[in-house]
């Protein structure tokens, strides 16, 4: 595993190589984000962008959303994967916003992991974007990143984010998972990773690469 210095580097290589890093889901309030984000997983947020819109513009709060029938919201987000359970979690997560939080999106990483269908990733990115608080949500693209790389050598997503508070200092968590996600995406591919144009080639210690 890499020392601390080198996590540090890492993180600086990556912060200067993707400036504009951030959040690519398109919203407009916090009940908007928490639903986006929970309609990303196991799907691109560019699948998620594509289909808010129209469903935003129908249904922009939980008071609007649980007015929907699960035919009506699976209809709007029919193009997103795993819709039908997507669906489910949405309106059972928008009833229990309105019944137990008058339909404002709780600041507490408990509060948020106690609704249907949000889960430790999905809190997270919840509670960096729309708080401003430090975290870093583990999806596939950090945890592969994170062990290939070497800042944590774990083998499940909950370990690993713990690894990556302990590597990582504070406040820097939310733009190094940010700069993770970007460098995923961009360059360290999962099965072709573009090493020769690394902007931390000669750092990773390219754990799991033959």
């Amino acid at each position: 595993m890499l020392t601390k210095n080198k996590v540090k580097k890492v993180i600086d290589a990556l912060e200067l190589a993707y400036p504009d890093a951030q959040c690519a889901l398109d919203y407009g309030t916090l009940y908007q984000l928490l639903v986006s984000v929970m309609l990303s997983a196991q799907a691109t947020d560019a699948s998620v962008n594509k289909a808010t819109p129209a469903l935003f513009a129908a249904a922009p709060d939980a008071q609007s959303m649980v007015k929907l029938s699960e035919e009506e919201l699976q209809d709007y987000i029919r193009s997103i994967g795993l819709y039908k359970n997507k669906s489910k979690n949405v309106l059972a997560m928008s009833r229990q916003l309105l019944e137990r939080f008058g339909g404002e999106v709780p600041g507490s990483f408990d509060d948020l992991v106690s609704l249907p269908g949000v889960g430790r990733k999905t809190a997270n990115v919840v509670l960096a974007e729309g708080f401003g608080q430090q975290q870093i949500a583990v999806d596939t693209h950090v945890f592969r990143l994170a062990n290939r790389i070497g800042i944590t050598d774990e083998k499940d997503v909950l370990r690993t984010e713990l690894g990556l508070h302990r590597a990582i200092p504070k406040d820097r968590w939310t733009l190094a998972h940010h700069a993770l996600i970007f460098h995923g995406r961009q360059c360290c591919h999962a099965r072709s990773p573009e090493c020769g144009r690394c902007p931390i080639n000669g750092i990773c210690e390219k754990n799991g690469l033959q």
